[in-house]
């Protein structure tokens, strides 16, 4: 029994807060400050007028209309099988990403693991990170603050045109947490994101306890000419432990924790895992997946 609470619903584990922001996307603006969770997980290179690395601002406050999306061409799907070193990660997503862009390469989404270190993100304090000595520390250049990687983990890198996809900033990260939270749902796990914290949080509160949220999932990307990469991690059997050398995402608020499902009492295969975000990827991004080699290849 790992305490999980279940809903009206019978075999859910229950959630919270899964409404859609309730304001207006905008086109991405230099701001002096904001209280939107997603200034945190975007670092937007933009192309055309703007030349600075500019945060992603407020938007007005007017009624949110999800954009209808259109049907998209495939998208390929590469699957990494052994742990892949992050920095060669970076590099091939960065040379894919320009490639998107300059020479119409075809969208990419790579799933993968890495061995066990931390990566910071544009928000990351130092203060977060409290154990540097244990694994190896990256800066990740994506938009969010410290986060572990390691085996059990299935890290989702996902390089997108999102200009051809509306260029709607906004609706592209929430198109990400909708498709980690379809993904659980395959599970029957129910996750979401939080006023304050984005990414997928499971409510484990018990009855008549007090408030506790583990954070099963985590998203930080980043924008080059409107073409993103790094991505989402869900945790499917890591060592939960190895959290500890950081403040995950910067809370440190005791009543926030780490899970996974294992963790949760769910013994999914990767595999498994791996078909429950194929098919939540097609349903909401609108793009059949199409396999593709592994982009990390052993040597000859």
């Amino acid at each position: 029994d790992k305490g999980v609470r279940l809903p009206a619903s019978p075999g859910m584990v229950r959630s919270r807060g899964l409404e859609p922001p309730r304001v207006a996307p905008q086109r991405p603006q230099r701001c002096a400050s904001t209280n939107s969770a997603m200034t945190a997980l975007v670092f937007i290179e933009a192309d055309g007028p703007y030349k600075a690395t500019p945060a992603l601002c407020e938007a007005l406050n007017v009624a949110y209309m999800p954009p209808v999306m259109q049907k998209f061409p495939d998208t390929e799907w590469a699957v990494s099988d052994r742990p892949v070193p992050y920095e060669d990660a970076v590099r091939f997503m960065e040379a894919r990403a320009r490639a998107i862009r300059e020479d119409g390469a075809p969208e990419l989404v790579w799933f993968l693991e890495h061995p066990p270190l931390y990566t910071s993100g544009t928000s990351a304090k130092p203060d977060d990170l409290r154990d540097p000595a244990r694994f190896p520390v990256f800066d990740a250049g994506r938009g969010g603050q410290y986060t572990y990687h390691g085996p059990g983990q299935r890290v989702a890198y996902v390089m997108l045109d999102v200009a051809l996809r509306g260029r709607d900033v906004r609706a592209f990260v929430q198109n990400l947490e909708t498709w980690i939270i379809k993904a659980l749902a395959a599970f029957n796990v129910e996750a979401g994101p939080r006023d304050g914290r984005v990414g997928g949080w499971v409510d484990r509160t018990k009855a008549g306890g007090t408030l506790r949220e583990d954070k099963i999932a985590a998203i930080g990307v980043r924008l080059k000419k409107w073409v993103s990469f790094h991505g989402t991690s869900l945790n499917v059997e890591p060592d939960l432990e190895h959290f500890s050398g950081i403040t995950p995402c910067g809370i440190a608020d005791p009543r926030y924790g780490v899970t996974s499902l294992v963790d949760l009492g769910i013994p999914a295969a990767m595999d498994d895992v791996d078909l429950a975000l194929k098919d939540a990827f097609e349903t909401v991004f609108e793009s059949r997946l199409v396999r593709a080699p592994d982009p990390i290849r052993e040597p000859a």
